[in-house]
């Protein structure tokens, strides 16, 4: 076989299994025409209201990705990822790349990608508004560690991606540019993030009182207000401090509020 041949045949057998290992296949980053960002969604951060993030691009990605990590302080992996606008989700699963991960389309050509969940917060094939939870940050499949990998596609183009409108930088490494979240910011209450899984949501800040809902893992909630009630003991932690939580309809220990402070700055007492 002709050299020039042999290398030329080499390259393409190394590009299709550099397609297998980095996930679903579409074609890297193009222009999108003037019409098509008019009918973008205004698509938010997918990570809750409130928090900073820092993020970066590798060159090795086959589309125009950013993979985000926290920076304010937070704890990455188990932190929810949010719908950065509304759609239709789907589940996916791939071992050897993105892991478990959801795609949303949003119509008019746009989806968006979120890789290497840890969990999945949403059935399959399930509408959700712009901020619902859809899963938790993890770094399930070819991954080095919790990120959130996330995409934004037009006509399955990957494209530079946007927030609020405004089109990010593409840093070859974090810590250079950051980006606060506002994505369900609106409405009553104030954002917080819970820890743990198998949490009780009780009609009242009693242990005695009934359960009205449980959050089965980092969930992104609304406090509406907090007051004093039963003592409770948990995690190496005890606080008499509960929150009600706007959504559920109902209380939870402020040992379950992921804010180091038993009772919470800036929610009023109920």
């Amino acid at each position: 076989m002709p050299l020039r041949r042999l290398w030329a045949v080499t390259a393409a057998v190394l590009c299709a299994l550099a397609g297998l290992l980095l996930g679903p296949v579409q074609p890297a980053g193009a222009a999108t025409s003037g019409a098509a960002l008019a009918a973008a969604p205004n698509f938010k951060a997918p990570y809750p209201c409130g928090q900073k993030w820092t993020y970066s691009h590798h060159s090795a990605e086959v589309r125009r990705a950013l993979d985000f990590v926290r920076a304010d302080g937070g704890t990455t992996n188990g932190t929810p990822v949010l719908a950065s606008a509304a759609g239709t989700a789907y589940r996916h699963f791939q071992a050897d790349g993105a892991g478990n991960y959801i795609s949303i389309e949003h119509g008019g050509g746009w989806r968006t990608y979120y890789f290497h969940l840890s969990a999945f917060s949403v059935p399959d094939g399930a509408q959700v508004a712009q901020g619902r939870q859809i899963g938790t940050t993890g770094s399930t499949g070819n991954s080095s560690g919790p990120h959130i990998h996330y995409e934004q596609l037009y006509n399955g183009v990957g494209q530079d991606i946007r927030i609020n409108g405004g089109a990010l930088a593409y840093p070859g490494g974090y810590h250079q540019y950051y980006l606060t979240s506002d994505n369900d910011c609106g409405g009553a209450g104030t954002p917080f993030t819970t820890w743990g899984s198998g949490v009780r949501v009780r009609a009242d800040a009693r242990l005695a009182s009934p359960v009205v809902a449980t959050l089965p893992g980092p969930t992104g909630v609304r406090v509406l207000c907090q007051k004093q009630g039963d003592t409770v003991n948990a995690e190496g932690y005890t606080n008499n401090w509960w929150s009600k939580l706007r959504d559920q309809n109902g209380f939870v220990s402020n040992i379950y509020i992921d804010h180091p402070a038993s009772q919470l700055p800036g929610v009023p007492l109920c």
